[in-house]
């Protein structure tokens, strides 16, 4: 058992942690001798669950997400690795030099908060917040925390103007289309636009595709690679590995001459 002494006119703790080590942490002047036995109890919690650590010891957060980054490196595709380093980079300044067990829902509701308050958009927030939560969760894995704060924060649900936002997809008619078409001089594109329309590929499953993934015969595609910032890379999922039935006029226009659609020319 811990106790609470008294040096001069501040109180300080004493106890041991989970590795058998004796601590002593100094109270800020004012402190009462109440808030030192709550801080003592928190402590003590913290080594009956492994997760004491000396305060000078509490990595920042940014020391954290360094971490998690490269660690994450090793497991992911390398484009996918991006979007989670640009998401260390560039979205969590007011955390970066925050010791990672100070942060508590508060702080991270106000995070929530103020990316909605600047009009972010609601996908990118919660998007940054699955990598927040992640690095989060390796703190607690690395028991540099005991919880995820994140996990009992309020997540965002609507717009700053409190307007639940809504995703828009915009269908084309039959007539659109067919304005489009006429409107594509180029056979190459013709035959990208027509292919696209018709199958639903996205853009870097069709700007990945070979002539050998076409199967004349039962008039099909197989898709098998996508194009992404520069680079052909295989399907994350099974589900993204699939044949897709081929339209008769689909058929004619690659049977006539059409011819996929050079990465290069994507920007």
């Amino acid at each position: 058992m811990g106790t609470v002494r008294k040096r001069g006119d501040r109180y300080f703790l004493d106890f041991y942690d989970q590795h058998g080590q004796r601590q002593r942490h100094l109270m800020s002047s004012g402190a009462t001798k109440a808030q030192a036995k709550d801080q003592l109890r928190a402590c003590e919690e913290m080594v009956s669950k492994g997760t004491f650590l000396p305060a000078k010891e509490v990595p920042q957060f940014a020391e954290v997400a360094r971490e998690w980054v490269a660690y994450k490196r090793l497991n992911l595709r390398e484009t996918t690795w991006e979007v989670y380093e640009g998401h260390v980079r560039n979205h969590f300044n007011e955390l970066n030099d925050l010791k990672v067990n100070r942060i508590t829902i508060a702080t991270l509701e106000k995070f929530i908060t103020g990316r909605q308050v600047q009009g972010m958009n609601i996908g990118t927030l919660r998007t940054i917040l699955v990598s927040l939560g992640q690095i989060l969760s390796y703190a607690v894995r690395h028991k540099y925390i005991d919880h995820n704060p994140l996990r009992e924060a309020e997540r965002p649900r609507e717009q700053a103007n409190g307007h639940e936002e809504e995703d828009k997809i915009a269908i084309i008619t039959p007539g659109q289309i067919t304005a489009l078409l006429e409107q594509v001089q180029d056979q190459k594109y013709h035959t990208f636009f027509l292919t696209a329309i018709m199958t639903g590929a996205r853009q870097g499953e069709l700007v990945g595709l070979k002539w050998g993934d076409l199967d004349w015969e039962i008039k099909q595609v197989y898709i098998q690679r996508t194009f992404n910032k520069g680079r052909f890379l295989t399907p994350k999922t099974k589900g993204s590995r699939r044949k897709i039935d081929l339209a008769p006029t689909v058929i004619r226009e690659l049977k006539n001459g059409g011819l996929p659609v050079p990465p290069t020319t994507w920007t």
